[in-house]
Formats: structure tokens, C-alpha cells, sequence
């Protein structure tokens, strides 16, 4: 029996999801420029790569996505990325060396299509730890620039800025887009006090089936192309991101959760069908237990998650998820934390 080959480095990368997107629809190429809120928080996403010399493998490059229990063979250089097309084509866009092998482990600890920017990280922390195998290092937003270009101009996919920014930078963030897809990122600073208050306050419910909803999303952005940047439906998102960044400088928890159900219902004024039933469901039972905000994250539409803004009382918040999960077996409380870090990469 053959001893299997030892690694010369592991690398390891992880990177948080993103909640709470008000203004997002804002980030995107139809708006031109745009105000987004966002919060990263754990549970995050994680890339390791074992390296080993190219003699030692059999394989050049083996992709294994632990969650769909996928592991096979990928050759760079190519276009024909067909069973994880955004893993394989961000190996392809960061040129890994020909001296090399790599046994690269991908994971995600949140549900695929959470709506919670989970395939922006992955590109994030994958881009972040390939990046260790070349000379010089990319800074958080050139991979954050980076994962958002093998989405857009590689894959040609719909693709706002914002998850890749948060996920690179993570915490609370105000990101202004002055020229799509330019744009700068303000981090919230606020006291410890602040900031735990509202993690303890936070709530992410999965509706517990992936999100899919590309036919309503596409009659969306028709319609705010028409409109153009300056449309009154892309303002009204705008402003609930600026609303919420003031509020949580302020530490005021009710004009934070006003500035999240202002946001749902904009998005719900730009298609019905992207507040779901589940959704619905799932904010009538939190108004019940005192809930001061919710937000369907991402885009919204069928499928997906939302984020709730609790009140003071932790009693009343366990009570809450304790009815919700009961009205629906496919609804599940996902416990999260705020993100103090961004990207991370070590080795």
C-alpha cells in the first residue's frame, strides 16, 4: 500500500455571511450608484487547501464541496465549468501555479441558497486563500472585486456588490457604489455595549427551502431599468440604508428595526412575489412576541431567509422561535454573531 502523500502547506480561509441588506437592489448595474446597510456575521463560510509538490498527485487540482459531498478532478484553463461552476471558475481566474497540486475543501456551515450572500463568501475566502500561492497579496477589496468579476464577467450572472464586500470585510457596514461597481465601505464603529445588544437581538430564520426565484427577479429589474437610477422605487431602498447606519451610530434599536420593515415593504412595492407566504407567516408570528424589525434577505422571492430585530426581553425572543419553528417544520432558527473580522486567511 502506497503512503499517501504529505501536504507541504495548508491554508486556511473563512469568511462570513451577510444579513440585514437594507438598500440592497441599489448595488447593482441598472441602479448606476447606491446605499446599502449590511451586517456579516458567523456562522461563516471555510476554504482549506492543502498543497502538495505536482509529482505527489494524481490530479493537479481536486475540488471537494463538502456539503453536496462532491469531490472530483477540475482542469484550469478552461470555460466548461459545469457541477460547481463558481468554485471552478474562480480556481480558474486565480491561475494556480504549474508546480503545484492542490486538494482544495470547501464548506459552508449556512443552508445553500439562505439568500445570506453564502456563494459571495465562498468566492471571497477561495479567492482569499489562492491569492497565498502567488507573490504579493490582494487586499480585502481587490478580492472582494475579484469574486464579484468571476460572478459577472465569467459566468455572466446577476450580481449586486455588496455581499462580496461584506463578506471581505465583515461587521457592520455602510457601502456607498458611486459608479457601478465602484464603491466605498464605511465600517460602523459603536460601543461594545451597542454592539452586543445587538447581536442579542438579531434572529436569522431559513424558510427552510432554497431560494429560487430568477423569473420574478428578472420582471425586477426590467422594471427598474426602465425606471432608470433615479427611480422612486431604487430612492426609497436607498434611504432605509441610510436610515439604518444613523440608527445604529445612535444605538437606537426601534429606528434600526423601522429602517428593516421600511425595506421590506419597498421590496414588496417592487414585486409582491418577492415577500413570500413563508415570510409573511413568519413576521406575523414575530410582531406576536414583540419584534421591532424584520428584513427578507437578499433580493427576496421564494425560499430563502429573513432577519428579525427582537425586543429587550430575551424571554419573549425564545418564546418567538420556539412558535415560529413550531408553525412550520421547515422553518430553523440559525444562530448567528457579528463578525468583528472580514476575510481571514492563515497557514
Amino acid at each position: 500500500m502506497t503512503k499517501e502523500a504529505q501536504p507541504i502547506r495548508v491554508l486556511n480561509s473563512v469568511a462570513p455571511i451577510r444579513i440585514c441588506d437594507n438598500g440592497g437592489w441599489t448595488d447593482t448595474w441598472f441602479a448606476g450608484h447606491g446605499e446599502v446597510f449590511n451586517i456579516g456575521v458567523y456562522p461563516y463560510v471555510e476554504v482549506q487547501i492543502k498543497v502538495f509538490p505536482v509529482q505527489a498527485r494524481q490530479h493537479r487540482i481536486t475540488l471537494y464541496a463538502e456539503n453536496y459531498g462532491d469531490i472530483y478532478p477540475i482542469t484550469d484553463h478552461h470555460t466548461d465549468w459545469d457541477k460547481h461552476p463558481l468554485l471552478e471558475a474562480a480556481i480558474d481566474y486565480m491561475r494556480v501555479p504549474d508546480d503545484i497540486a492542490l486538494h482544495i475543501t470547501v464548506y459552508s456551515e449556512v443552508p445553500a441558497g439562505c439568500s445570506t450572500g453564502t456563494s459571495a463568501s465562498i468566492t471571497v475566502a477561495l479567492i482569499g486563500a489562492l491569492d497565498r500561492l502567488t507573490p504579493g497579496t490582494m487586499t480585502p477589496h481587490e478580492v472582494a472585486y475579484a469574486a464579484h468579476r468571476v460572478e459577472t464577467e465569467m459566468l455572466h450572472l446577476q450580481s449586486g456588490i455588496q455581499d462580496q464586500l461584506c463578506a471581505a470585510y465583515g461587521g457592520v457596514n455602510f457601502i456607498e457604489m458611486f459608479q457601478y461597481p465602484h464603491a466605498t465601505v464605511s465600517q460602523i464603529q459603536v460601543s461594545n455595549s451597542v454592539w452586543w445588544e445587538l447581536e442579542r437581538r438579531l434572529v436569522l430564520f431559513f424558510l427552510g427551502k432554497a431560494h429560487q426565484s430568477s423569473a420574478v427577479h428578472e420582471q425586477v429589474i426590467k422594471k427598474l431599468e426602465q425606471g432608470g437610477p433615479s427611480s422612486a422605487a431604487l430612492d426609497k431602498l436607498r434611504l432605509t440604508a441610510e436610515m439604518a447606519r444613523d440608527a445604529v451610530y445612535a444605538g437606537d434599536f426601534k429606528t434600526l428595526g423601522r429602517s428593516m420593515t421600511a425595506n421590506t415593504e419597498a421590496q414588496g412595492e417592487l414585486h409582491p412575489d418577492l415577500i413570500s407566504p413563508d415570510a409573511h407567516r413568519i413576521i406575523e408570528i414575530a410582531k406576536e412576541f414583540g419584534a421591532i424589525g424584520w428584513k427578507v434577505n437578499g433580493a427576496g422571492g421564494d425560499g430563502g431567509s429573513v432577519t428579525l430585530l427582537c425586543g429587550p426581553t430575551s424571554s419573549e425572543k425564545r418564546a418567538m422561535i420556539q412558535a415560529i419553528e413550531a408553525a412550520n417544520p421547515a422553518f430553523n432558527s440559525l444562530p448567528v454573531y457579528l463578525s468583528r473580522f472580514g476575510l481571514r486567511i492563515w497557514e
